[in-house]
């Protein structure tokens, strides 16, 4: 039977031959995620069904990056909870607040491969998918099952594949692409089914790229986002890690799934305006909006790749009184990378206040919020009301080209066209 990337890994995942979309399975869990925010629940429900050993400590990652250093008391005892656990546990796979936002982190660290079964207490561990991994996020209650027994139920999703065709004009990117495509489907378009993103312009995308689209899957409903593996996944992961994997395809002929054809050749660069994702436009139609904030950075748009194109736009620019410029790596290993490129000395140069690697203001709970009628365009996932500070405020979202050209501006800009 033909079947589609997913099925055939939650195939293997729960021991079967073929599996079908709608249908329940248990499947065994390779990796298994909580952070800092999350992870105090999913300890307490461990507590609540008396299980004293988690079913595999080197099968738990848990990186903390949503409120780090500590910026409250509540933060910082949820901070001391979980390391008494690491150690009581004995979880190596631990990243204290130094290390960065955990959609970076796996990927970096050699936690994410190809065909891996991977969840997280976090709605964006969809990202994985860019390396060919079922990866979903779940609640920290269903966390605490996972620890327990190493196992979880899914119902197995339909797919719908998105293939993108088209070489991307300059000053167009990954999180044009992908706001395009939730603009056209709509915040729900994809509910609970797999989006998988095949053609020309994804096997012309880096790794970093590719984990921009998977990234935000969850924003139009998508259980996961997948990316089938290549020659530039296998380059990524070398030298990250040993651990085995195998690649998957989904046949063309497989029964649940649809394909949607996208033409990206002529795509401008484009911007989600408030309140929903999917209230997207061109960047050149919302000209007018001034800003007081910007934010670059978050697991959706942190990568070095990102810091490198919102530097070639500041170098030997300014910007705008008024405006405030957050700059935040998604890791240490980018802000490290950022310092030996010096791109980290444009930002500061050019007015920007460079933060250390964690979520942001992303969450709408450390630092970087936004007060009543202030309005942020950030490179991060979600504008929902109040996701940044106040719920008077409003959040835009776009490329880091498009951020960085509205710092200098002090209002939303399009880039030049070349």
């Amino acid at each position: 039977m033909s079947m589609t990337m997913s099925e055939k890994i939650l195939a293997k995942a729960s021991n079967q031959e073929k599996v079908e979309a709608g249908e329940i399975i248990m499947a065994d869990i390779d990796v298994a995620m909580i952070h800092d925010l999350t992870g105090p629940l999913t300890l307490q429900a461990l507590k609540d069904i008396n299980t004293d050993k988690v079913w595999d400590s080197e099968k738990i990652v848990i990186p903390f990056d949503h409120q780090v250093p500590a910026d409250t008391l509540v933060a910082a005892e949820n901070h001391q909870m979980l390391r008494e656990f690491v150690k009581e546990q004995g979880i190596d796979n631990f990243y204290d607040v130094y290390e960065g936002v955990c959609h970076q982190v796996l990927p970096e660290k050699g936690h994410v491969v190809p065909s891996d079964v991977i969840v997280g207490c976090d709605s964006h561990t969809c990202t994985y998918g860019a390396l060919g991994a079922f990866s979903t996020g779940i609640g920290s209650t269903d966390m605490s099952m996972v620890f327990a027994t190493g196992q979880l139920w899914f119902r197995v999703p339909e797919t719908i594949q998105f293939n993108i065709n088209g070489q991307l004009k300059e000053n167009v990117t990954s999180k044009d692409v992908i706001l395009n495509i939730i603009g056209q489907v709509g915040q729900d378009g994809v509910r609970y089914k797999a989006a998988e993103y095949t053609g020309d312009t994804i096997a012309n995308m880096d790794v970093d790229d590719r984990m921009v689209l998977s990234n935000m899957a969850i924003e139009m409903g998508a259980k996961t986002g997948l990316i089938e593996p290549d020659q530039k996944t296998e380059a990524y992961l070398k030298g990250r890690t040993n651990k085995p994997y195998t690649k998957v395809s989904t046949d063309a002929d497989a029964p649940s799934l649809e394909v949607i054809d996208i033409d990206v050749e002529d795509l401008e660069p484009q911007v989600a305006c408030p309140n929903y994702v999917d209230n997207v436009k061109p960047a050149s139609e919302v000209e007018d909006v001034e800003i007081d904030q910007i934010f670059i950075g978050s697991c959706t748009n942190g990568r070095i790749n990102d810091l490198r194109q919102a530097a070639s736009v500041l170098k030997g620019n300014t910007i705008k009184k008024g405006v405030r410029a957050l700059v935040i790596p998604a890791s240490r290993t980018i802000y490290q990378q950022a310092l030996d490129e010096g791109l980290i000395d444009i930002f500061v140069k050019a007015g920007a206040l460079v933060c250390n690697p964690c979520c942001g203001p992303c969450l709408g709970g450390h630092i970087g919020l936004i007060g009543d009628g202030e309005v942020s365009l950030s490179t991060s996932n979600r504008n929902f009301k109040g996701r940044q500070g106040s719920p008077e405020g409003s959040v835009y979202l776009s490329s880091a080209i498009v951020a960085a050209e509205s710092a200098i501006t002090g209002h939303i800009t399009a880039p030049e066209k070349k």
